[in-house]
């Protein structure tokens, strides 16, 4: 499994710049590429991002969250979402789970990480609770 520069630098240009809000990646079966899919905006949020998703098939993400500490700092947590719903293809499940540790591992300064097969396992209370 590969990751192409594009995913690099646009998670770079996420974690410094701001300049994106998530991104979606997919895997291309053929050439075993992981691609950029969609990149949100900076005034996007968690519900493009989760809309975005596909109900039928395997994607990775990662989400810039932005929140404020109860000593009223603001804060920033990056996390990174392994998308897998229960009608996605067997095999596409099986690509996913095998190729995650590499793109993890590409993507340097992801603070949480989570799995989800539908959208309940990855709310906006869910990621939170996390942060915080």
């Amino acid at each position: 499994m590969w990751v192409t520069d594009e995913c690099k630098n646009s998670f770079m240009e996420m974690k410094w710049k701001k300049v994106h809000r998530y991104i979606v990646f997919k895997i291309d079966e053929g050439s075993r590429l992981v691609t950029v899919d969609k990149v949100g905006g900076p005034g996007e949020g968690y519900d493009e991002l989760a809309a975005s998703l596909p109900t039928d098939d395997c994607r990775y993400a990662v989400f810039d969250f932005d929140f404020v500490t109860n000593d009223n700092c603001r804060k920033s947590k990056i996390f990174f979402i392994a998308w897998s719903p229960t009608a996605s293809r067997i095999r596409a499940k099986m690509l996913y789970a095998t190729s995650k540790e590499g793109l993890r591992r590409v993507l340097d300064g992801i603070h949480y990480d989570m799995q989800a097969t539908d959208p309940t396992e990855m709310g906006m209370d869910v990621i939170k609770d996390r942060a915080k």
